[in-house]
């Protein structure tokens, strides 16, 4: 049995406001402890970016072969050495970490600020407006404000980040929601 394009938008929108609850939770819980959200952050950065080395160098063995597969070696043993590094050395990682989240809280701030101009008839393209508003706010705080502010500000900002993201989404999801169902 098909299923009916209403019943494919209402999967996908639960799936979206379950994401939208799990945002939220986690902005909370970053704002409570923000201390220990930047390190968990921060290690969470390096380990990925040593995963990512070390896929990086599998990548260039299985793809690439002379001066290709060398530039590819050094890129994953760069992310290696990075994260390694930042493990070693978290307060730093923490420092370059939130600088890094200010420029990508700017970034998508503006991303979302250029979608929701582009929504604007479409029922909860304000939410999206309030959320690139308040993110390239954010991203400007932080910026404004760095290095002193390193030590709690990536747990909370980005908490309060993920909590606006996830209101959004949450109401952008139910939006679409009711008029799904309107429409069936």
């Amino acid at each position: 049995m098909a299923e009916t394009l209403p019943d494919v938008v209402k999967r996908a929108s639960g799936w979206s406001i379950a994401l939208a609850i799990l945002m939220i939770l986690a902005g909370i819980i970053a704002i409570a402890a923000p201390a220990i959200a930047g390190v968990v952050i921060v290690y969470v950065v390096a380990w990925t970016a040593i995963f990512d080395g070390g896929f990086q160098i599998v990548y260039a063995f299985r793809a690439h072969s002379g001066g290709r597969m060398i530039l590819e070696l050094i890129l994953g043993l760069l992310y290696i050495a990075a994260g390694m590094y930042i493990l070693m050395h978290p307060t730093r990682g923490l420092l370059a970490l939130t600088l890094v989240i200010a420029c990508f809280l700017l970034i998508y701030g503006v991303f979302a600020l250029v979608l929701a101009f582009q929504m604007r008839p479409i029922s909860g393209w304000g939410w999206v407006l309030f959320d690139a508003i308040v993110t390239i706010l954010l991203g400007v705080l932080i910026w404004a404000h760095w290095p002193s502010n390193s030590e709690w500000v990536i747990g909370t900002l980005v908490g309060i980040s993920f909590i606006v993201s996830g209101v959004s989404r949450l109401m952008l999801s139910m939006a679409v929601r009711r008029v799904t169902t309107k429409v069936a």
